[in-house]
């Protein structure tokens, strides 16, 4: 029953707010961090008991008022009684969402890499344009981008680019932008008019702190060298390049956009402990698959989730059906009917998932 799973929920609360006025919990920053995001999860669960609660007590006196033999006052419940009805029907929906288990990288801010596939220069514009489109979306919501690191191709095309996003509700928003997004177009340098068909990868990373990734400076090999591509003439004139390779692992992160090596080599630390911990989440999903049912898309980057048709004005995300013919203004940063759908399709496939 839902009224007596909040009411546990409530006294797990209370017992979690007692826990973090005391003075030991407080001196352990592991456990504290814990506490607070068990705290910031039950709270809203424990103020819909009181809620519901109410609301049920409501429901039930107003039925009993029905049963008047005043012709007034019966209409006069009735008329109440529906509309507590649907108060309770739309009070269950919201208090499932709540029921479901949040995701540990809500409020993360993030890191995209954009890559370019199959399509030579026409997949590498097709990055620049992801890259602005992104951008554009974040100035909507205002939140703020830096480029990490980029290989550009001229005519605002990239090999790659990594950039991060940093605002509220970076993760939320954008986590289901992982995997391979095709575009069907036909390219500025077709003289013929013949529609190509080219690929990028997007890879969504929640950015991590040192406290969450541990990295052993044993196991690195910090490379510097002189920069080169459309990054000025300095990046010549010093090593001010950074490649970092993880040995254990095998992976690399370059980062030369910076004239200084210390800014660089900073930035690669950044994109490393978000690589390392994605290599280690979707270990961990391979090994409970059942993980995967309660997601969007798994998270490859080789799974194609979307398709941009320019001739045909539309866009289609293949993992929930969905088509828009706007497509000049979701490039221009209009994501926000598409993102919305994704989140309301995984909320409803967690409810299932989860027995909600």
């Amino acid at each position: 029953m839902l009224l007596e799973k909040l009411k546990l929920f409530k006294k797990q609360f209370e017992v979690t707010q007692k826990s973090l006025g005391n003075s030991s919990i407080v001196l352990d920053k592991e456990k504290y961090k814990e506490l607070t995001k068990q705290h910031s999860y039950l709270k809203p669960l424990a103020e819909k008991y009181a809620q519901y609660s109410k609301l049920l007590n409501d429901i039930e006196g107003v039925a009993e008022l029905k049963k008047s033999e005043d012709v007034e006052i019966r209409e006069m419940a009735i008329s109440e009684y529906n509309d507590l009805i649907e108060q309770k029907e739309k009070m269950q929906t919201e208090i499932k969402v709540l029921l479901i288990p949040p995701d540990p990288n809500d409020g993360k801010d993030i890191i995209v890499e954009i890559r370019a596939g199959t399509g030579g220069n026409e997949a590498a514009l097709f990055v620049g344009d992801l890259y602005r489109m992104y951008t554009r979306f974040a100035d909507r919501n205002g939140w703020r981008y830096e480029v990490l690191d980029s290989n550009s191709t001229g005519l605002g095309g990239f090999k790659e680019i990594v950039f991060e996003l940093s605002g509220t509700n970076v993760w939320r928003n954008l986590k289901f932008e992982r995997g391979a997004h095709r575009v069907q177009r036909v390219p500025a340098t077709e003289a013929s008019g013949r529609v190509h068909t080219s690929a990028v990868t997007v890879a969504v990373l929640p950015q991590m702190q040192e406290l969450d990734v541990e990295i052993k400076i044993e196991d690195l090999r910090i490379d510097t060298y002189r920069a080169s591509g459309a990054g000025g003439q300095h990046v010549n004139k010093t090593d001010s390049a950074i490649r970092i390779t993880h040995v254990p692992s095998g992976l690399v992160v370059v980062c030369q956009d910076e004239r200084s090596q210390i800014k660089n080599r900073a930035k690669a630390f950044k994109v490393l402990r978000a690589k390392l911990y994605e290599q280690k989440a979707l270990e961990q999903e391979k090994q409970l698959s059942s993980q995967r049912k309660q997601q969007v898309g798994s998270g490859d980057r080789s799974e194609k989730i979307r398709t941009y048709n320019f001739p045909q004005n539309r866009i289609t995300d293949h993992r929930i059906g969905y088509s828009v013919y706007n497509i000049t203004e979701v490039m221009d940063g209009d994501l926000s009917e598409l993102v919305n759908k994704l989140i309301e399709a995984d909320v409803e496939e967690k409810l299932k998932v989860n027995n909600i």
